[in-house]
């Protein structure tokens, strides 16, 4: 038997800036990536290095980016230019999110909205594909807490 989760029913939520301020589930959100965290290296390997293999050490963590799509509604609060994503990108704030997956766990992260690209295909729903670059350390989100 697997433990597998199924993704469905994640929650993507933006905070409204103020303080203390609230969530609000950012609506219509669709396939979600990231934050995609990685840990750059600094080569220090030398001449005397054992039997000619490269010596790494750790430097900077990476917090990477969040991507997600969503079925764009200008209208909708999450989305529109006055108070939603387009708004935390055209006034070049930094946010918190929360990505919140089925079992209540989750993370909470400051990111910046970098990428706002809507699409309105022939034949199919008008979409967004948004793209959050994540600034400083993530906070693991547990159920209960």
């Amino acid at each position: 038997m697997t433990d597998a989760i199924a993704a469905y029913g994640t929650l993507l939520k933006l905070h409204d800036g103020g303080t203390p301020g609230t969530y609000a589930a950012i609506s219509e959100v669709k396939d979600i990536s990231g934050p995609a965290y990685s840990l750059d290296t600094i080569d220090v390997t030398s001449h005397s290095s054992p039997d000619g293999w490269e010596e790494l050490i750790p430097a900077f963590k990476r917090n990477g980016e969040v991507s997600f799509d969503l079925n764009y509604t200008p209208s909708d609060a999450t989305h529109d230019i006055e108070t939603g994503l387009f708004s935390v990108l055209d006034a070049r704030e930094v946010r918190s999110f929360q990505l919140i997956w089925p079992d209540e766990y989750g993370v909470q992260f400051d990111a910046m909205v970098t990428g706002f690209e809507p699409s309105s295909p022939v034949g199919d729903a008008r979409t967004a594909s948004i793209t959050l670059k994540v600034s400083g350390p993530p906070t693991q989100i547990v159920p209960g807490s």
